[in-house]
C-alpha cells in the first residue's frame, strides 16, 4: 500500500510580506504567491488538511484550504509559531522581506529635494527559528513537523541553498532563481538532507509542487 496524505496537516507560508515606512509606502518584492497556492492545491488534492499563512497577493486561493492573511513578517512569524507544532509538514514558500523600517512614520513622508535616510533592521528568519525549535525537539526525541524551505539565489544557487538547508535544519530545500517570481513556471533544484539531489526541468508550478510533495514522502 502506497503512502497516504489523508489526515496529514500541512502548514504553508506563501506570498510576499510588506514592511511599511509610512502609512502608504512599504518595502516588498514581486512574489505572486502562485507557488504557495500550487503546493496548497496539490496537498489538498492528495488528502491533506492544509493551512496557508499568506501575505497580500492578487490571486485567489484554492478551494477547501484554510488561509490566514497577514501583511508583515512579524505577523507571519506570530502565526507560524502559533500553529507550527500542530502540523506534520511545514513548507516555507513565502518571500519574506528581509528588512523593515526601524521607525515607521505615522504621517506620509513629504517629498522634498535631496536624499532622505531610512534606517532598516533585519526581520526574523522564520523558517530558521522553526528549524531551531525542531533541533531542540529532536534532541529530546519529541515529535516535530518535517520542514521544507525555498532558497531564491542569484549566484552559487545550489551551494548557497545546501548551506541554508543545514543551517536551518531543513529536510529539503528548493533552490530557484528570481525568474520564478510572478511566473507561472519554475526551474528548480531539490536538495534533500538524505543526500538526494534532483535538478528539475522548467515546469508549471503545479507540476513542481507535485514533485516536491512526492519527494517529501521519503521523510514524512
Amino acid at each position: 500500500m502506497g503512502f497516504s496524505w489523508r489526515g496529514l496537516r500541512v502548514l504553508l507560508t506563501s506570498g510576499p510580506t510588506r514592511e511599511f515606512i509610512d502609512p502608504v509606502r512599504f518595502l516588498s518584492n514581486s512574489s505572486s504567491g502562485k507557488m504557495g497556492w500550487a503546493l496548497a492545491s496539490e496537498a489538498r488534492r492528495l488528502g491533506a488538511k492544509v493551512t496557508v499563512i499568506s501575505g497580500p497577493v492578487l490571486t485567489l486561493p484554492p478551494k477547501d484550504v484554510e488561509v490566514k492573511w497577514v501583511e508583515t513578517a512579524l505577523e507571519m512569524r506570530r502565526q507560524v509559531l502559533k500553529t507550527a507544532d500542530k502540523a506534520d509538514l511545514i513548507v516555507s514558500a513565502a518571500a519574506v522581506t528581509d528588512w523593515r523600517a526601524k521607525v515607521v512614520s505615522t504621517e506620509k513622508i513629504k517629498k522634498k529635494n535631496g536624499e532622505i535616510e531610512i534606517s532598516l533592521v533585519p526581520n526574523p528568519d522564520i523558517i530558521g527559528e522553526v528549524g531551531e525549535i525542531k533541533k531542540k525537539k529532536e534532541a529530546t526525541a519529541q515529535k516535530f513537523p518535517a520542514l521544507i524551505g525555498f532558497a531564491l539565489e542569484t549566484r552559487d544557487m545550489e551551494s548557497s541553498a545546501f548551506k541554508k538547508m543545514w543551517e536551518k535544519n531543513l529536510d529539503m530545500i528548493v533552490a530557484n532563481s528570481p525568474a520564478t517570481l510572478s511566473s507561472d513556471n519554475i526551474q528548480a533544484t531539490l536538495l534533500l538532507k538524505n543526500g538526494v539531489k534532483r535538478k528539475l526541468p522548467l515546469l508549471s508550478k503545479r507540476l513542481c509542487a507535485r514533485t516536491i510533495l512526492k519527494e517529501a514522502e521519503s521523510f514524512l
